[in-house]
């Protein structure tokens, strides 16, 4: 049950988009964490820049997209900069459409 609540929660973080990048931040690498406790998830994602200007639009569309999941019921998006955001967490596709 929690593999099928996790890949929903993945399929849910690619209808996310970095907005100034226009890939999803999964493939782009920005989720680090999930962690499913009964109906809670806790994500711990990084940005792409401390200083990135969509940063709470970002946070609260990851937050929505995963409470849109069945059975869960609350969402924590912990944002941390350790480690950095780097090319080498982007999946293959989010590299190719990059030029990386």
């Amino acid at each position: 049950m929690i593999k099928e609540i996790k890949q929903s929660i993945i399929d849910n973080l690619r209808d996310v988009y970095d907005p100034e990048i226009s890939i999803n931040v999964y493939d782009l690498g920005l989720i680090y964490e999930i962690n499913i406790v009964s109906s809670h998830v806790v994500i711990v994602m990084t940005l792409t820049s401390a200083f990135c200007p969509m940063a709470d639009e970002i946070k609260e569309d990851v937050h929505e997209a995963v409470c849109m999941v069945e059975g869960i019921d609350t969402c924590d998006v912990q944002i941390t900069f350790d480690p950095p955001f780097g090319p080498d967490k982007m999946s293959e596709e989010a590299k190719l459409i990059l030029g990386v």
